[in-house]
């Protein structure tokens, strides 16, 4: 499902959070004991902040993947060979200042023309493919489970119960977001019409000084989003895109009467029904920036002197549209799975995921063959701060057959997310986690990177460090492109930085872990050390 807006908890009607992980064996690591870096005291830099998953742990005290370390003492001016990765996700900007240029075409395509020119199943595919057609809301799974009657009894009461919580969830938010927003703004006169200007800083509110309670309590209201957020306009447009998210969610997510597929001109039900969608991947409004932001985080073009850097050097970015304003449709993510890997990527970001896949066979399958074709595969843990091991709190899709026995594939890597700050907070307070289900963590909160109408924007998610280490993986298989998938997953998993200090999950104090305990590998992302166990691995010198 694409999320536009940060996860948030509203408290008090004054008040508004936003919130949208030991060594390394390797001995050339210039670390010993990493948990006794110091704690970053100072606030990030505008430059730190737009760029801190590719900063160095020991030498910026920032929990970054060390990628600017590694394009400067490993990488150099090397190429490599270009590596196609497939972005499956909500279309992205194709025009875009900052990815035009690695843009994967299909050559044996030509445009406009109404045909399959190349006879790989889909027409005028020039930079991949939309199987979502002009279509954009979505209902989530389990409305679509009540609405089509899905599954068996047990789905069925399993749907109803989280319709029965999400709809009136979804309408008190928005209520309550509308009664923050309707405060701010009132505030925000109040002061303005004080101080006799439009604009006006933390500082500026601060240095007032009255007697009149009304405006004393408006300063309240507006040094607490001081906390939030830089500026207060800021604040009314977080808020304002909160009140669209959860009347969406209202009209559409959870409506269990809308149907968003109606005009695809598909059975979504029916594998074999595939004469839908059409050729231009495009994201259809600007809002829908989710697949442009995970597009820049893997191979926005670098060093150009715009906007924000990708993590890889020489890629050719795959449009895929697929995830919905909504759930995503199991035979969507299949067909994509299997476009991608019959037109050549290597790489694969999922940055998506429901609770709920009637048809999670067909990507099980789709799954399976992207691994007999050495196709690796990306997928973003989840946003809920939950333990996903937990069959309660399923994430699909998932290499495990839904919680039971042995891995299904070995080529899929599940990525959690971490936040900038160093510490016992480090794990991003949305980021799901798991020691089965999760296999390594990377930067995801506040990522700044590419939006449409060549803008850029921080956003944060699981969905956010599943690129950061697709990007990685890209920059392995561009330098040894002779190494296989799992040797590429294993690789990222072994070399990456690993403290042993407990940390804080889902922004609950009360709970707390070592990573080792909460993911597969018990280790952060490091693109440093992930490239040096590369060049062993491919010379023979490490074996895995």
């Amino acid at each position: 499902m694409t999320i536009k807006i940060s996860k948030t908890v509203v408290g008090v009607t004054t008040a508004l959070l936003f919130v949208g992980c030991g060594a390394t064996k390797l001995v050339s690591t210039p670390v010993a004991n990493i948990d006794a870096t110091p704690l970053k005291i100072a606030d990030l830099t505008e430059k730190e902040k737009q760029n801190w998953g590719h900063l160095d742990l020991v030498k910026d005290t920032i929990p970054g993947m060390s990628v600017d370390k590694a394009y400067k003492e490993l990488i150099h001016n090397k190429k490599g060979t270009k590596v196609i990765v497939a972005v499956l996700d909500s279309g992205m900007d194709l025009k875009h200042e900052d990815l035009d240029g690695v843009l994967w075409t299909n050559k044996k395509e030509k445009a406009g023309n109404g045909k399959d020119d190349d006879k790989n199943g889909y027409i005028d595919d020039i930079h991949g493919y939309n199987f979502l057609g002009e279509s954009y809301n979505e209902q989530l799974e389990f409305a679509r489970i009540l609405r089509l009657n899905l599954g068996d009894a047990a789905m069925q009461a399993k749907a109803k119960a989280e319709l029965d919580k999400k709809y009136p969830e979804a309408v008190q938010n928005k209520q309550q977001y509308e009664q923050i927003l309707q405060q701010v703004k009132t505030a925000d006169e109040a002061v303005k019409k004080h101080l006799g200007k439009d604009t006006y800083t933390k500082k500026d509110l601060t240095a007032i000084k009255t007697e009149d309670q009304g405006l004393q309590q408006s300063i309240a209201v507006l040094s607490q989003m001081f906390n939030y957020a830089d500026s207060i306009p800021e604040v009314i447009e977080e808020l304002n895109g909160g009140i669209t998210h959860f009347t969406e969610s209202a009209n559409y997510n959870l409506n269990k009467d809308f149907n968003g597929r109606k005009d695809v001109g598909d059975n979504p039900y029916d594998f074999n029904d595939r004469g839908y969608g059409n050729g231009n991947p495009q994201n259809r409004v600007e809002d829908e920036s989710h697949g442009t932001h995970v597009a820049g985080i893997i191979g926005a073009e670098r060093n150009n002197g715009k906007g924000a850097n990708g993590v890889a050097n020489n890629v050719a970015i795959m449009s895929i549209r697929a995830v919905p304003n909504g759930d995503e449709y199991d035979k969507d993510i299949a067909l994509g799975i299997r476009y991608a890997v019959d037109n050549g990527a290597k790489i694969i970001n999922c940055s998506f995921g429901k609770s709920f896949s009637p048809k999670a066979e067909w990507v099980y399958d789709a799954i399976k063959y992207a691994a007999s074709k050495d196709v690796l595969i990306v997928h973003a843990a989840g946003n809920d701060g939950s333990n996903i091991d937990d069959a309660s709190h399923p994430n699909f899709p998932n290499d495990h057959g839904n919680h039971a026995g042995a891995e299904i594939a070995n080529n899929v890597i599940t990525v959690g997310a971490l936040g900038e700050r160093y510490g016992s907070e480090m794990v991003a307070s949305f980021s799901n986690y798991g020691a089965n289900n999760v296999d390594v963590f990377a930067p995801g909160a506040a990522i700044y990177s590419t939006v449409p109408g060549s803008k850029y924007k921080f956003m944060g998610g699981t969905s956010m460090a599943a690129p950061a280490v697709a990007g990685v993986a890209a920059l392995i298989r561009s330098q040894y492109p002779k190494l296989k998938a799992a040797q590429v997953k294993q690789i990222l998993m072994q070399s990456g930085l690993a403290p042993k200090a407990k940390v804080i999950l889902g922004g609950d104090a009360s709970k707390s872990n070592t990573l080792d305990k909460i993911s597969k590998s018990g280790k952060m992302v490091n693109a440093y050390n992930a490239l040096l166990m590369a060049k062993n691995v491919s010379e023979g010198k490490t074996q895995l």
